[in-house]
């Protein structure tokens, strides 16, 4: 069966969506929403580089829930929750990176009716919260024998990340460590970060104390730094640690953390990529322990990060892949651990239909 799908937004992990969604062998790309008035009645390919699809982009929310399609990929800046439940009532299927990963103990009723309402499913899934903190550690944990410990790690250069204004004016970089301190991304990326270490702890068993632990810590340059959001003076903020910890008795067990740096120094002592570099990185301790270190999903320079970086692909793929598995679901909010195994597609030129 082919799978209809509209992909909600064209920034750069819905670019990366439509790329996926329109190779991928099950599925069929039938619309897509925009925000900015520029691209409304565009062809898609115009927007994203790859030449002609024959879809054209559109503004018209009414238009496009009224389309003959199975499922919606969801990813605009910001989730709006209102939109979000719109389309469910209408009979499509949501798989989004922003969000609803795992339920756990919260009230997601307003969803759970609007899937119900609707005959369909909405899934959560991404690489950071998703696949490095959930998939991952979960799959490596069937190693290990009485796991006492788990961690997912990330180490990124902000530089090649293409939003100034969200690096300068969310992230806080470039500011005081007064001012920086005062960022909301440790509650933003809280959210989901902190359902991923529900769903390892109930899956693997552990009594977690009411309370889970948030830290974030920065770090200045010691002299300018070059960056995309201009110099940055010695004594201003350069690097950022947020960790989330889920703990027993007051003892982390399970460890989510985020490593940011913009470009690769001067840090202070104790703030480095270490000789590994950029990398994403999940451990597992117990018998035996287990240490499995991502790369590929960084770009090798800057600019070639500006233009196309291998996290946001791989995020948006992560999420297109799962939308097959996500439209056979029974109707309701389901995780990653509802669904049977996401797996990628051969190239066209190497899959069977190729011969």
């Amino acid at each position: 069966m082919t799978y209809r799908v509209i992909q909600w937004a064209t920034g750069g992990i819905g670019r990366a969506a439509i790329e996926g969604i329109v190779s991928h062998p099950e599925l069929e790309l039938v619309g897509v929403w925009v925000h900015s008035e520029k691209k409304v009645g565009m062809d898609v390919g115009e927007i994203v580089g790859t030449g002609p699809l024959g879809v054209t982009a559109s503004n018209d929310v009414d238009e496009l829930l009224a389309m003959d399609a199975e499922c919606v990929m969801y990813g605009p800046v910001m989730a709006n929750k209102k939109e979000l439940i719109r389309i469910l009532e209408s009979g499509k299927n949501v798989v989004t990176p922003l969000n609803w990963f795992y339920r756990g103990s919260r009230d997601w009723s307003d969803l759970e009716a609007a899937c119900r309402k609707g005959g369909v499913t909405l899934h959560g899934t991404g690489i950071n919260p998703g696949g490095i903190t959930e998939r991952f550690p979960l799959m490596i944990s069937a190693l290990t024998r009485e796991v006492t410990f788990v961690r997912a790690e990330e180490w990124s250069d902000i530089c090649s990340y293409g939003a100034p204004q969200v690096v300068s004016e969310l992230m806080l970089f470039g500011k005081t460590p007064e001012d920086a301190q005062q960022s909301v991304m440790a509650k933003m990326m809280g959210d989901g970060f902190l359902q991923s270490i529900d769903m390892v702890a109930d899956t693997l068993g552990f009594d977690l104390d009411p309370e889970k632990r948030t830290t974030h810590e920065v770090s200045v340059s010691r002299e300018p730094v070059d960056s995309p959001i201009g110099v940055i003076e010695p004594g201003l903020v350069t690097a950022q640690r947020f960790t989330w910890e889920g703990l027993v008795r007051g003892e982390p067990v399970i460890r989510v953390t985020t490593n940011w740096f913009m470009g690769e120094g001067p840090f202070e002592s104790g703030w480095s990529f270490g000789p590994e570099g950029e990398r994403f990185e999940v451990e597992v301790k117990g018998d035996p322990s287990s240490l499995v270190t991502f790369h590929g999903w960084h770009p090798e320079t800057i600019e070639q990060g500006l233009e196309r970086n291998p996290g946001i692909v791989a995020t948006a793929v992560h999420g297109v892949s799962a939308i097959p598995a996500a439209c056979r679901a029974d109707p309701g909010i389901k995780s990653y651990l509802d669904l049977p195994l996401v797996a990628g597609r051969a190239a066209p030129a190497l899959a069977r239909s190729a011969r």
